[in-house]
């Protein structure tokens, strides 16, 4: 494999871990290269994931910024990811999905649970986003559990 493929795999866990840290300017590096190499690596396993983690972290980054439209746009961009092993199993990251809901932004992220069935495999899904979009109907914050990890 090449020196390219090997990084372009890490940069989603090196930008979420950008955005987390503070460090804006190297998070918007990170997931603009993600986008960016994700035409070059159609075929990979990891192609879903990168076009999810990166529209993920430019929206936190939209969000931190106090762009709610433009962070609002990268999470649905996010979930019109064709979709990965890891998506297609353990379903989409939520952390930009939790923020967007704690400023109340609760029509747009229940579009991007929505636009996750397209990927997520029911069976494996437990119906976690049913419940979810239940619960934001309902003006709650679900628990995302490990889906804030993914």
């Amino acid at each position: 494999m090449n020196q390219e493929y090997e990084r372009w795999l890490q940069l989603d866990l090196a930008g979420m871990l950008a955005v987390e840290s503070g460090s804006l300017e190297t998070a918007k590096e990170i997931g603009e290269a993600l986008l960016a190499l994700a035409p070059t690596y159609t075929t990979s396993w990891n192609y879903g994931n990168a076009i999810h983690k990166g529209h993920l972290i430019l929206g936190r980054i939209a969000l931190r910024q106090g762009d709610y439209h433009q962070a609002i746009e990268h999470l649905l961009l996010a979930g019109k990811t064709p979709g990965s092993p890891q998506l297609d199993t353990f379903g989409p990251n939520m952390t930009l999905a939790k923020e967007l809901l704690e400023v109340g932004e609760r029509d747009a992220v229940l579009t991007f649970i929505k636009l996750c069935q397209n990927f997520w495999e029911p069976e494996f899904a437990q119906d976690s986003s049913h419940l979810w979009s239940e619960q934001i109907t309902h003006g709650e914050l679900p628990d995302f559990g490990a889906n804030l990890n993914y």
